[in-house]
């Protein structure tokens, strides 16, 4: 079985040695498991020769690595792309800042034989965030505590790091707009069980945050949409369960 863990990239040339050089260590532990990999590299058209530098770790067989190459930006978009560039039946989606911690896709891997959904856990016992300044954490608990409005029992459905069965969204359409692709799959999905496991969130290690007021836009429309998705649902189940009564 295969687990393809999708790398949306966007000026990551700084970050992605200290990266690979983890993902080395990791990897004879989750092959260990019975599982094959693949690194799914999604590039955003960068400018700081993100690409060359992974291509020529794929040409030295460096990582398993395959690089698709964007014209477009959005991180929602490169991983639903990255979905598509593979054929593993197990996907997981984690950053290029090591901002998510390599070590723990082994005890995802171990999970995800057990459930459709393996969720890494900022808000629970044993979890939290390096440093993070106040603002910072102010944002993040606005945000998550706005989830509500969907009803998601996820603690941690703003996560950009995570590992699910590809049959859960087999023949959905994910239409996410902005970073949140998970909030998509988990308002669409059709999981059965999810398990959430605590880590500690790092700070970045090189560059700089992406984080704007655009982006927030984005995640309040999102949000609103994912809503009238949700009532579109109720309404559809609704009038098919009256015309079963007829």
């Amino acid at each position: 079985m295969k687990i393809a863990i999708i790398i949306p990239t966007l000026n990551e040339r700084g970050s992605l040695p200290l990266l690979f050089a983890e993902l080395q260590i990791i990897i004879p532990k989750i092959q260990s498991q019975g599982y094959e990999l693949e690194f799914v590299i999604v590039d955003d058209n960068s400018t700081d020769n993100t690409q060359k530098y992974v291509e020529e770790c794929a040409k030295n067989n460096l990582l398993p690595l395959k690089l698709i190459k964007r014209q477009e930006k959005g991180l929602a978009t490169a991983v639903l792309r990255g979905f598509a560039e593979t054929n593993a039946e197990i996907l997981c989606v984690m950053d290029a800042d090591l901002s998510h911690p390599p070590e723990l896709l082994v005890k995802m891997a171990e999970n995800i034989k057990n459930y459709d959904l393996v969720l890494p856990c900022r808000n629970m016992p044993g979890g939290g965030a390096e440093e993070w300044p106040f603002h910072r954490k102010l944002t993040s608990m606005i945000a998550t505590d706005l989830v509500k409005f969907i009803n998601i029992k996820a603690r941690d459905p703003l996560s950009g790091f995570f590992m699910l069965k590809r049959s859960i969204i087999d023949g959905i359409d994910l239409s996410p707009i902005g970073y949140k692709i998970l909030l998509e799959i988990l308002v669409k999905g059709k999981y059965k069980n999810f398990i959430e496991i605590p880590y500690i969130f790092r700070n970045r290690a090189v560059g700089t945050s992406k984080m704007s007021g655009r982006i927030i836009g984005q995640y309040l429309k999102h949000l609103l949409v994912l809503k009238q998705w949700q009532k579109n649902l109720k309404q559809i189940k609704t009038l098919n369960e009256k015309q079963e009564l007829l």
